[in-house]
């Protein structure tokens, strides 16, 4: 019995399937996913952005309702029949290569940055599926009588990629090397 254990946990460890933090991975990535997504429906139906744009939440933070058509912040936009398809097999291909390496995280660190990470690209991808482009609505800006920066408009399934990201360079630099891919 105790060898068979054994074989099992090595064929486990093996997977590019799954792994032993690919649960908590997936719950993540579902919380991001559904986090964004709930924004932009909130934000597009329930206080109806498309019209109300824009809104300003305070000094630095105004909501504006922007369609992304291209990838990360607006470069290549793709609006003819086939580009959107293209970006959404890349994200397809991409999520599927984040979730061969979740399977295989050393770490619930490793494994909440890649669950986040999967969850924002996800997010994004459905919107792609369903409207003109990937929706955007945070700007955050500064304005002066001589002088403005506004930032890119991004959302929430940005930010939890950011963040995810952000999470495997603290990882890779407290471990004094990077994250391993599989």
């Amino acid at each position: 019995m105790g060898l068979a254990d054994a074989a099992e946990r090595n064929r486990v460890a093996g997977s590019y399937v799954w792994g032993p933090h690919s649960g908590f991975g997936l719950i993540v990535a579902v919380l991001a996913c559904a986090i964004d997504q709930a924004a932009k429906v909130a934000l597009l139906l329930g206080m109806h952005l498309a019209s109300q744009s824009p809104i300003a939440l305070g000094p630095f933070v105004a909501l504006v309702l922007t369609w992304n058509t291209g990838i990360s912040y607006g470069l290549f936009p793709q609006n003819g029949p086939l580009g959107p398809w293209a970006l959404l097999a890349f994200k397809v291909v991409a999520v599927a290569l984040l979730w061969a390496w979740l399977s295989r995280a050393p770490s619930r660190l490793t494994a909440l940055s890649l669950g986040l990470i999967i969850g924002g690209a996800v997010g994004n991808a459905v919107d792609r599926l369903h409207w003109p482009g990937v929706m955007d609505f945070v700007l955050l800006h500064v304005e002066t009588a001589r002088w403005s920066f506004r930032w890119y408009v991004f959302n929430m399934a940005d930010v939890a990629i950011v963040a995810g990201v952000a999470g495997l360079l603290y990882e890779s630099l407290r471990h004094g090397g990077a994250v391993k891919a599989p």
